[in-house]
């Protein structure tokens, strides 16, 4: 569900934005708005960053290699960061560059009801992108908190699109403000500020990204919740206790699951392969998305845990 749930929302942005950017970038030509002209930039930039998503989602398909045994989930979170990088630098970075060049050489606006106008259609549609993405975040995110959400998930889409659609809704009310302000005051310096703003707010949402996909990148261990529905699975059938265990996603929707379980003494090699079968399979019932399972039998001997859990 959270795969699909990431692609319609990738998909719906890519459409929204790619249709914000030509008409913010016709009203740029008509205005000479430095504003449109950094939100034209986001635009493209975040149109560019969806299709690097979906490229993501449909490598990581791939089917494992010698090379690569444990598969290509990981594409997802590579693409996820590139994305991040792609926000600062061609979106933040630019939109600072041009604000402050704008504060500097200030110019009377051409048609800034022109402006206005996009920017209002701007909004509704990435209001309507923006929807989509709560929406289908909702049915991963439980319980937890929007920002939870963003710090845990461990499907990269559906944070990235929610934090760059939030922050193109905010950067067109800062490019409407500065447009607006520099017509009632006669004050062009304004739209240089609206785009300063807009550049500050890519960056933060750029670096949050950067943070948090580089920690996918690295490896995050299962969820508190699917760790304790493993360790529920992993006693029964000839298997009283586990000494110790590891979990790591391989990708969004796969984890590898490593342990240690103690049995009983003296068990025959037929007992020892049965219970560990019957605790794989369980696992899996349990959590599904526990793929890849190592479980290494073991007699408990609670004077060595400390040293055998390194």
């Amino acid at each position: 569900m959270s795969a699909a749930g990431g692609t319609k929302a990738v998909l719906a942005a890519l459409l929204a934005n790619a249709g914000i950017a030509v008409i913010k970038f016709i009203a740029f030509l008509i205005t000479g708005s430095s504003s449109m002209l950094a939100e034209s930039v986001h635009s493209v930039a975040d149109s560019g960053n969806q299709g690097l998503l979906l490229l993501g989602g449909r490598r990581s398909r791939r089917q494992a290699t010698a090379e690569h045994p444990f598969g290509y989930g990981r594409d997802r979170y590579v693409y996820g960061f590139l994305v991040a990088l792609v926000l600062f630098s061609l979106g933040g970075l630019f939109a600072l560059y041009e604000g402050i060049h704008k504060i500097t050489h200030p110019h009377e606006l051409d048609s800034p009801l022109v402006a206005v106008g996009v920017l209002v259609v701007a909004i509704a549609l990435e209001t309507w992108s923006f929807r989509t993405a709560i929406h289908e975040s909702r049915k991963v995110k439980g319980d937890a908190s929007w920002p939870q959400f963003i710090r845990r998930a461990k499907v990269p889409e559906l944070p990235v699109v929610l934090l760059e659609d939030l922050a193109a809704l905010v950067g067109l009310t800062l490019a409407l403000a500065g447009v607006g302000l520099s017509v009632l005051l006669d004050e062009p310096i304004w739209d240089g500020i609206g785009t300063v703003a807009i550049g500050v707010l890519l960056i933060t949402v750029a670096i949050i990204l950067i943070i948090e996909t580089k920690s996918l990148l690295l490896g995050e261990a299962a969820s508190p919740a699917a760790i304790s529905r493993i360790e529920a699975a992993l006693v029964g059938e000839g298997i009283d206790r586990v000494i110790h265990h590891r979990t790591l996603h391989l990708g969004p929707e796969e984890v590898l699951v490593a342990a240690k379980v103690s049995m009983a003494p003296g068990s025959s090699l037929s007992e020892v392969a049965a219970a560990i079968n019957a605790a794989e399979a369980r696992i899996r019932a349990a959590e599904p998305t526990a793929r890849v399972i190592y479980l290494e039998p073991d007699i408990y001997q609670p004077e060595l845990i400390e040293g055998a859990a390194r």
